[in-house]
């Protein structure tokens, strides 16, 4: 079982503000599962259903910036997501210990792997990268659908 550093989530918020997730994990116990699962309980919270497309878009974008994270900085990894109060937008923010920004690998379709950042970037409105002294934060914006009323 993996153990957290840190793990907080939105209980008993107030009407109208956002849906909030946060954890960080040491890269020797990160899950990328638990990211998954995570920002699909977040988003299943805010009505979004987990088989319909904007919670797997949104699974396969923290999916593929956990894992890059994971495999391309040493240190703990940090996840935050944050659900606008209409549901409508989701915000992703990878935290690593590297100081160098995601970049794209050059397409090949016969090399195994590396197409992931390509995909985050079609998926998301916005994706940045915000520079920190202990590394940095990998910034995406994921517009959803309103959620379908029950």
């Amino acid at each position: 079982m993996v153990t957290p550093l840190k793990n907080r989530a939105s209980d008993g918020q107030e009407p109208g503000a956002p849906l909030r997730y946060s954890i960080t994990w040491d890269t020797v116990d990160t899950s990328i599962a638990d990211a998954r699962v995570a920002v699909r309980a977040l988003l299943a919270q805010a009505g979004h259903r987990p088989d319909h497309r904007p919670s797997q878009d949104a699974q396969l974008v923290v999916s593929e910036l956990v894992t890059n994270a994971v495999r391309h900085a040493p240190g703990p990894v940090g996840l935050a997501l944050e659900v606008s109060p209409g549901a409508d937008l989701l915000r992703i923010v990878v935290s690593d210990s590297s100081p160098r920004p995601p970049e794209p690998r050059a397409h090949d379709a016969r090399r195994v792997g590396g197409h992931g950042l390509h995909l985050v970037t079609r998926l998301c409105d916005r994706l940045h990268t915000v520079a920190r002294d202990t590394g940095k934060h990998v910034v995406a914006h994921l517009r959803l659908r309103r959620p379908a009323k029950p």
